[in-house]
Order: structure tokens, then C-alpha cells, then sequence
């Protein structure tokens, strides 16, 4: 599939996927602010933020890209975080931001420019807590990452998000996606791709990982290949996700492989890369908070790819309460189960951990699950049992009661000789 690329000075047409991702990016970019602005003590939070395929930064019918979205969000969170600090009896806090903005088009580069100014302009006069340094670049993502590596070393930027919003799938390499993960330790990737791009790029570029990557879902290519052309059925989304997860599990210590949700078929991957378990827990609220903006097909409790397609055992998962609803009936039962694995107790910052690669469900269902569940019990730390989910804390423990219900299994002993 040949990708096609915006025609910026003409105005670029919002397509409706795009549209969705960037209500997601926008609301999860707020959210990921006022939570990195809570610490009491704070005076100051610094981060960078790349967009890799800037564009021009806003379509024709007058839509914001990605760009402004950062832009307008900086300066609405920063607001945002200081009245609320004010109501506290706190001190304001100041953001510092420096925000790269790439795109191999210079036509593109120019629009940017041009659709930033007023909103740079209006930041300068009007939120003096916020301090924005914007620098414009023009290349392929490629040739331009070791630009960005050096911007990020003088800084000493620790908390990066990177956008990268590619037409295809191959403008950015994997090894490139591991070094951002691994060399910033709060480093997150918002990672856009058409899946058909990724299947063709993986059957020239690398076969033989392609065919093994297949057999670890449990197809051949030909019946992959069978389903291209029927994207609207859930058995390929299916396939696809688990082959996406495939490829791109090792990447981060949370990645989540759910397609942008599109009547025409889920041909558009949009991936959230993670280092930190509250990372994903947000993001997971978010899509919640944005019903049917993305999909998943598997399980929805804390075992998400964990189906026999054969058995026909997964689900359509859109995030919605219907949605809801069915996750908290598996995660009755998969957290007791999942604490039974380890022992009998699990600090619940160790629970979090364990759990966040591998489910789409919502916080407030899996605090629920945990308080409502017959098996477990919710402790403090002084000693007490939590009764409401709201009040959980990381440093709680979640512990199986001596009196439970299930019946955990064991290898006999006997048998086993």
C-alpha cells in the first residue's frame, strides 16, 4: 500500500481515524500533565516532546494537528494545575517544554510555522508559568533522530514523548523505537501505522522473523493474507493485534496493540509505548473515556490475548460499559488467581505492575473487582481492610482470605515422580 501524504499548502482533509487519535492524544497529554504536577513541593516540571511527522498544523477544515494540540494543552494544564494548587494553599508550579517539531516536508514546516505563531505569541504574553522553546526541523524522521538525541542531551531531559504519526510503517526503524525507550527513563511513544504497511514491510524486510511471528499467533500466512480484505471482521482484528503485540512487545515494559476503531475496518494501529505501569493505567482510562475510539479482540479481564481463536473464545472490546461489565466478570476471577500465582500477597504497586501489559480494563473496575471479590481482601498499611476502591493505595496489599471459594492447583507430588 502506497501511503499518502498530506498536501498542506492545499489543506489537508481530516480524515476520521486521524480524528479519533487526536482526541485520544489530546485528553491523554492533559490527564498526563496534571498527574506529573501533583507532588505538593513541586516548583517546576520539565519535559520534551517530539512530534516526528508535525505536519502543518491544521487541516482545512480547521482542526488542530498534533502540534497545536501540545501547544493548546500546555497552556491549558498549566492553568489548570496552578488554580487548583492556589485553591490548596499551594505554590504555583512552572512547566518547562521544549517541543520539536519535524516534518520531511518544508512546505509542511512552513504552514507550522505560520498556524503556531499566534498561539507562541499568546503563551509569551498571557502564561508566564509556561515556558515553551519550539524548534522546527525538516527531515526524514531517520536522519533527523541523532538532531533529536542531541537537543534531549543538553537538556538532560528525563520525562520525552514522542509522537510519531507516519504515513505506512517503515519511517521508523524498531532498533529506533527500543534506544527511545531504553535512553530516557520516563520516555513515552504515541506510534501510528497502517497494519498493511507493517504486514508488506515484514514479509520483504524480515521473512523469516515474519513467518515465526505468525506461527506464535497461531496462523499461516495464507490465512492472514486471507483476511486482509475482510478487515471489518473481528477474526482479523484478532490476528492482526496478537501479531502487532508480536512484533512490539519487547520494546517497552508496556505496550498496547489496540487498533484505531473505524467503520471501514481496523487498518490503523495506533500504539501508547510505556516505561511506567501508571502510564498505561491512565491511558487505559482514557480510551474508556473515549468509547469505541479504539478496539480490541481477546479477552478484557487481566489476560487480554489469552484465546483460542479456534474456540472462538475473545470478544469485541470497545471500551464502553457493555464492555465494562463483561471485564469485571473476568476480573473476579483472574486477580485471585493471579495473586494465588505468587504466594498468597502482593503489594499492589507490584500488583499494577504485573498486570498493565496485559489489560485493556479500566482502574476504577479492577479497584472494584478487588473489593467485591469473595477471595481477596484489600489491606493497609496499618493493618486495616480497605471497603472502598477509591481508597486503594499502591502501598496496600492485596492478600487471599484464609476462607476462599476457589481451589487453587497444585502438581501432585505423587505423580509427579
Amino acid at each position: 500500500m502506497v501511503a499518502k501524504r498530506y498536501q498542506w499548502a492545499e489543506g489537508a482533509t481530516l480524515e476520521d481515524h486521524s480524528r479519533r487519535k487526536h482526541k485520544i492524544l489530546r485528553e491523554y497529554f492533559y490527564q498526563y500533565l496534571i498527574v506529573r504536577c501533583q507532588i505538593p513541593k513541586q516548583t517546576k516540571f520539565r519535559l520534551a516532546v517530539i512530534d516526528g511527522f508535525a505536519g502543518g498544523g491544521r487541516y482545512k477544515c480547521g482542526s488542530a494537528g498534533s502540534p497545536i494540540i501540545f501547544i493548546e494543552e500546555l497552556k491549558n494544564a498549566v492553568n489548570a494545575v496552578n488554580l487548583d494548587r492556589l485553591a490548596q494553599g499551594l505554590g504555583a508550579i512552572e512547566i518547562e517544554c521544549l517541543l520539536l517539531l519535524n516534518d520531511e516536508s518544508a512546505e509542511a514546516i512552513e504552514a507550522l510555522k505560520a498556524n503556531v505563531a499566534p498561539l507562541l505569541a499568546d503563551i509569551k504574553e498571557n502564561c508566564d508559568k509556561l515556558h515553551l522553546q519550539v524548534e522546527f526541523l525538516s527531515a526524514a524522521f531517520e536522519a533527523v533522530y541523532p538532531t533529536v538525541q542531541k537537543y534531549l542531551a543538553q537538556g538532560s531531559y528525563r520525562s520525552v514523548i514522542f509522537n510519531l504519526d507516519q504515513c505506512g510503517h517503515s519511517h521508523v526503524a524498531h532498533a529506533t523505537i527500543l534506544d527511545m525507550m531504553r535512553s530516557y527513563p520516563s520516555a513515552e511513544i504515541f506510534y501510528t501505522f497502517a497494519v498493511e504497511s507493517l504486514l508488506a514491510f515484514l514479509r520483504k524486510s524480515e521473512p523469516q522473523a515474519y513467518a515465526s511471528q505468525l506461527g506464535a499467533v497461531g496462523v499461516d500466512e495464507s490465512a492472514l493474507l486471507s483476511l486482509q480484505g475482510t478487515m471489518t471482521d473481528k477474526s482479523w482484528l484478532g490476528v492482526a493485534e496478537r501479531l502487532v503485540f508480536q512484533v512490539y512487545k519487547n520494546c517497552a515494559p508496556f505496550v498496547s496493540p489496540f487498533s484505531i476503531n473505524n467503520p471501514t475496518g481496523w487498518r490503523y494501529w495506533l500504539i501508547h509505548f510505556a516505561n511506567s505501569y501508571r502510564a498505561r493505567q491512565v491511558y487505559n482510562n482514557i480510551l474508556h473515556d473515549n468509547s469505541s475510539a479504539q478496539a480490541h479482540f481477546g479477552r478484557s479481564g487481566l489476560n487480554m490475548l489469552a484465546y483460542d481463536p479456534s474456540h472462538e473464545e475473545g470478544s469485541l472490546y470497545l471500551f464502553a460499559d457493555s464492555d465494562r461489565a463483561v471485564a469485571k466478570g473476568q476480573l473476579l476471577e483472574d486477580i485471585p488467581r493471579l495473586v494465588s500465582e505468587s504466594g498468597d500477597a502482593l503489594i499492589i504497586g507490584d500488583f499494577y505492575s504485573s498486570i498493565y501489559n496485559a489489560t485493556p480494563a479500566h482502574a476504577d473496575d479492577i479497584h472494584a473487582a478487588m473489593i467485591e471479590n469473595p477471595d481477596i481482601e484489600v489491606i493497609t498499611e496499618n493493618g486495616g481492610e480497605r471497603r472502598k476502591p477509591n481508597t486503594i493505595t499502591t502501598n496496600d496489599v492485596i492478600k487471599i482470605k484464609k476462607q476462599r471459594s476457589f481451589f487453587p492447583v497444585f502438581l501432585d507430588s505423587r505423580k509427579a515422580k
